[in-house]
């Protein structure tokens, strides 16, 4: 089975008319999307969108050949035409299954908001999963037993990461399937930027023409299983971490700067980055890294390595000279050694935020240079074991490694 994508942007396209964004300024030649519709086998179309039959022709294809038009969502803007000898488009009530003549079994899921999904099985058995814009299954949790895993996932990844966790968590998405992301929209640039986020979730973008093999997996995304994200305050290095791992169920988040009583601006701090992750989350809070990087499990991500050091230096006497040359400073290698090697081992994925140092001022005691040494020495070790190390300056992503 075979799926050419006529367009692969937003409702709207990209750019967006008369929009002035930065997003929309820089989706220019290539880089230009249509409104999302799928021509599956020459057969089935999923979604009339303007101009469908010459990106058709552009494609090498023609919908001569189409038997059915299935729309996934509303339309909100001027009426589409409809090409003469289409049929006419039309929606399929949740839940119910078409036996298509071509071969094919459409089967309509319900989403969580308004618009319908459409699992496709080919006539050799591949398995297509089509999803609207700005839409999740709804009731996965109330499936019965894992779901086999789809051979391709089309759907808002940018939008709507967590659609691609719930169909995570139920086994519908697995190692091997090709997740291909549509309805993009001016909310990510173009190029680079969104083929980088969407690796991490595991997915791709494609150009609009692109016909795809379902079942071919030699072009999946390899997520990386360690990754160190580093940036200075307020440099979105924390937005970045979470973002890597919103589309994967059961994450756990591991706060390593505990509580602190009395201290209404820190609650804020912590109520905010609650406020932010998603509901499937649980948090730890635990500076105890080591055995928690050698079990099992899902992705976890660690926000701080920082908090975590300057526990670690409580712990050993390292502000205090004496106690620092007697034992201290070897004590707080051993540490980090220790952390650096679970890390290496670690068997679960893996995202750790912290620090980046040494670009402003020089830290005016001894003990704030020695601080800043060790978070230095600490992100190197860490960032030794790591596959891919990202550095965020003013919310943009620089990928050092990976």
């Amino acid at each position: 089975m075979d799926v050419t994508l006529l367009g692969t942007g937003a409702p709207a396209g990209l750019p967006r008319p008369d929009c002035p964004c930065a997003g929309c300024a820089t989706s220019l030649g290539g880089d230009a999307r249509a409104a999302t519709a799928v021509l599956v086998n020459g057969t089935l179309l999923l979604d009339l969108t303007p101009g469908a039959a010459f990106a058709a022709a552009r494609a090498g294809h023609s919908l001569g050949g189409v038997r059915q038009v299935l729309l996934s969502h509303p339309h909100d803007g001027p009426p589409v035409e409809v090409p003469a000898g289409l049929p006419q488009p039309g929606r399929v009530p949740d839940g119910r299954e078409l036996a298509l003549l071509t071969g094919h079994r459409v089967r309509a899921l319900a989403m969580d908001t308004p618009g319908t999904g459409y699992a496709v099985t080919g006539p050799e058995g591949q398995r297509l999963l089509y999803l609207p814009p700005g839409c999740a299954p709804a009731g996965l949790e109330a499936a019965s037993g894992p779901a086999a895993p789809y051979d391709m996932v089309l759907a808002d990844v940018v939008g709507r990461p967590d659609a691609l966790a719930r169909l995570r968590a139920v086994g519908a998405v697995g190692p091997t399937t090709d997740v291909v992301a549509v309805h993009l929209d001016h909310d990510v640039p173009p190029g680079r930027e969104l083929s980088r986020r969407l690796a991490a979730a595991g997915a791709r973008a494609v150009p609009d023409g692109t016909t795809l093999v379902v079942g071919a997996y030699e072009d999946v995304p390899d997520v990386p299983r360690r990754t160190l994200v580093l940036g200075g305050a307020r440099s979105g290095k924390s937005v970045e971490a979470e973002r890597r791992l919103e589309a994967f169920p059961d994450v756990l988040y591991v706060a390593t700067g505990g509580a602190r009583d009395g201290d209404a601006e820190w609650a804020a701090r912590v109520a905010l980055h609650r406020e932010r992750r998603p509901g499937s989350w649980r948090t730890a809070e635990t500076v105890d890294l080591v055995p928690l990087l050698q079990e099992g499990g899902p992705p976890v991500l660690i926000d701080c390595l920082s908090l975590w050091l300057a526990h670690a230096m409580d712990s050993v006497g390292a502000w205090e000279d004496g106690t620092w040359a007697g034992g201290g400073e070897r004590a707080l290698r051993e540490r980090v050694a220790a952390l650096a090697r679970a890390v290496r081992t670690a068997r679960r994925t893996v995202v750790l935020v912290s620090n980046e140092v040494g670009s402003g001022v020089v830290p005016a005691t001894a003990s704030g240079r020695r601080y800043r040494d060790e978070l230095g020495r600490l992100n190197a070790a860490v960032a030794g074991e790591c596959e891919q190390v990202v550095l965020v300056v003013a919310g943009q992503a620089l990928v050092l490694r990976g």
